[in-house]
């Protein structure tokens, strides 16, 4: 099956209330971040993130959107983060980050463990500087973000 022929992967929340296709049928990039929010959030010793194309997505459909809600919370440099999560078993799925002057940005993160069928290999880890882990050598790592995405 040709790559453009491929299906878009499924996301579901815990409790099955909110599921929706990707933008896509692979992911842009995925990470695994060790930085201490995304413990918090996952409540595990990193987060993962599939990184995906907001169009196709966003705008939410009115079903989609009265299934999830939104928690903004700060980041870095003057911007947001959009945390939709399922409203009835809180099962945390989507972040768009918003930029400090209100433009969302062109892409999403859904999160891994919500995605039926990702491909879980030879992905990169971020934030390594605070993982209660040892991740091994040979692992492509970085103490913060990688050069490529310290942009906006």
């Amino acid at each position: 099956m040709a790559s453009s022929d491929a299906k878009p992967l499924t996301a579901q929340c815990q409790c099955g209330y909110v599921s929706f296709p990707t933008p896509t049928a692979k992911p842009i990039t995925m990470y695994y971040c060790h930085c201490t929010e995304c413990q918090r959030q996952s409540g595990s010793a990193f987060g993962t993130s599939a990184i995906f194309p907001a169009e196709g997505l966003f705008p939410l459909s009115p079903e989609l959107e009265s299934r999830l809600k939104v928690f903004r919370r700060p980041t870095n440099n003057g911007r947001s983060l959009d945390c939709y999560f399922c409203s009835e078993c809180g099962s945390r799925m989507i972040h768009r980050i918003i930029s400090a002057d209100g433009t969302p940005r062109s892409s999403v993160s859904i999160k891994g463990g919500c995605i039926e069928g990702l491909d879980w290999n030879g992905k990169m880890h971020i934030f390594t500087r605070s993982a209660v882990m040892k991740i091994p050598v040979e692992w492509e790592q970085y103490d913060t973000l990688p050069p490529w995405m310290k942009m906006d």
